[in-house]
C-alpha cells in the first residue's frame, strides 16, 4: 500500500480541548503506545466472552425466552454506549464536528467509554490515525493491509475486524491526541476506562435484580444486557472498520475505499454510511442522501437545538454536490 501524507492534521481543526499549555506523557492515560502481555490477555477476555455469550444467546432464547425487562436492557444500554461512540468518541473528540458545553463534553466521553472499546485517548488517536492513512500504508485496520486476491482479502477482513487489536500499539497518543491529552477531566476518563467498564457491565444486573427482586433475574439481565449487548455492539462497530472498506456503494469521492452499507445504518446509529464521512469526515451527519437514517446526527441536532452544541458542521447541498462522484451524477440526471 502506497503512504499517504497530504491527509488530515493530527488534532483536526475544531477538535475539544486545543490549548498550548504543555502535553502530559501518555502515561497519564491507560494505555499507552505498546499493549502489555496483561493488556492483550484482558482484551481477549473482553472479546471472547462476551462473543460466547453472543453465540449461546439463541439456544438460550429458544429453550428459555427472554424478558421484555432483558430486551428493554439491551436496547437502552446498547444505544447509550453505540451513540457515546459515534457521536462522542467520534464525531465529536475525533473529529471536531461540532462544539459541546462542558457537561455533555463530559457525559459523551462516559458513555462512549460505556461501549467497552478501549480508552477515550487511545481509541481517538487510533482513528485519526486510520483516517491520516486510509486504506494505505499505516492505516492500523485496511482490509486492504495483504493485498486484492480473495485469500488476502480474507485475512485482511479478519485484520480489519478485530485482528489489528491485538498487535503491538503503533499510534501515539502524543501526536495523534495532544488536545484530548492536555484536558484533565477527558485524561481523567480515559483512565478510568476499567471502571466505567465495569460499571456497564454491573448496572443492567443492578436494574434486572431489583426490579425482579431475584438473582436470576440479574443473571439473565447480567447475559441479554451486558454480555449479549457488548459483543452485538463490539462487531456492528467493527464492522465499519472491515466490512464498510471493502463493500458498499461509494456515490461520493474518497481517496480510500470507504463505501456504504445500508444495512448497519440503524445498528451503527448512521456510521454505515461511510462513504460520505471518508468523503467529508468533519461533517456532522453521515447519511445525506434520502432515506439515510442518522439517529447520531438526529440526536447532535437536539442538543443542538438545547443549546449544548453549537458551530455544528451541517453538510450544505453545494458541499455535498462537490463530492458526488461522476457515476453519481449521472444516476442522478437519470
Amino acid at each position: 500500500m502506497a503512504t499517504r501524507s497530504d491527509v488530515i492534521e493530527d488534532a483536526p481543526e475544531g477538535a475539544p480541548g486545543s490549548t498550548t499549555t504543555p502535553t502530559p506523557a501518555p502515561s497519564a492515560t491507560l494505555g499507552g503506545e505498546q499493549k502489555r502481555s496483561v493488556e492483550q490477555i484482558t482484551l481477549l477476555l473482553f472479546i471472547a466472552v462476551p462473543f460466547l455469550a453472543m453465540v449461546a444467546a439463541v439456544p438460550l432464547a429458544w429453550g428459555w425466552g427472554v424478558s421484555w425487562l432483558d430486551l428493554g436492557l439491551l436496547v437502552f444500554f446498547y444505544y447509550l454506549g453505540c451513540h457515546g461512540i459515534t457521536i462522542g468518541f467520534h464525531r465529536y473528540f475525533t473529529h471536531g464536528s461540532f462544539k459541546a458545553k462542558r457537561p455533555l463534553r463530559i457525559a459523551l466521553a462516559v458513555a462512549g467509554s460505556m461501549a467497552v472499546e478501549g480508552p477515550l485517548v487511545r481509541w481517538v488517536a487510533d482513528h485519526r490515525k486510520h483516517h491520516k492513512f486510509s486504506d494505505a500504508e499505516g492505516d492500523p485496520h485496511s482490509p486492504w493491509r495483504y493485498g486484492e486476491t480473495v485469500p488476502a482479502l480474507m485475512k485482511g477482513l479478519w485484520w480489519a475486524h478485530m485482528g489489528w487489536m491485538f498487535d503491538e500499539e503503533q499510534t501515539s497518543q502524543e501526536k495523534y491526541a495532544p488536545d484530548l491529552i492536555k484536558d484533565p477531566a477527558l485524561r481523567a476518563v480515559s483512565r478510568q476506562f476499567i471502571l466505567f467498564t465495569a460499571l456497564s457491565l454491573f448496572l443492567p444486573a443492578l436494574v434486572g435484580g431489583l426490579v425482579t427482586m431475584s438473582w436470576w433475574g440479574a443473571f439473565t439481565a447480567f447475559f441479554w444486557g451486558s454480555l449479549v449487548r457488548v459483543a452485538l455492539l463490539h462487531h456492528v462497530t467493527w464492522s465499519i472498520n472491515s466490512i464498510c472498506h471493502a463493500v458498499g456503494k461509494r456515490p461520493f469521492k474518497s481517496r480510500d475505499r470507504s463505501g456504504n452499507v445500508w444495512w448497519l445504518a440503524v445498528l451503527s446509529c448512521g456510521e454505515s454510511w461511510h462513504n460520505l464521512h471518508h468523503a467529508d469526515p468533519t461533517s456532522a451527519r453521515h447519511g445525506v442522501l434520502r432515506g439515510q437514517v442518522d439517529s447520531s446526527a438526529r440526536l447532535i441536532r437536539w442538543f443542538e437545538q438545547l443549546g449544548w452544541a453549537s458551530d455544528v458542521r451541517w453538510p450544505s447541498k453545494e458541499r455535498i454536490a462537490a463530492r458526488r462522484t461522476v457515476e453519481a451524477e449521472v444516476a442522478d440526471a437519470g
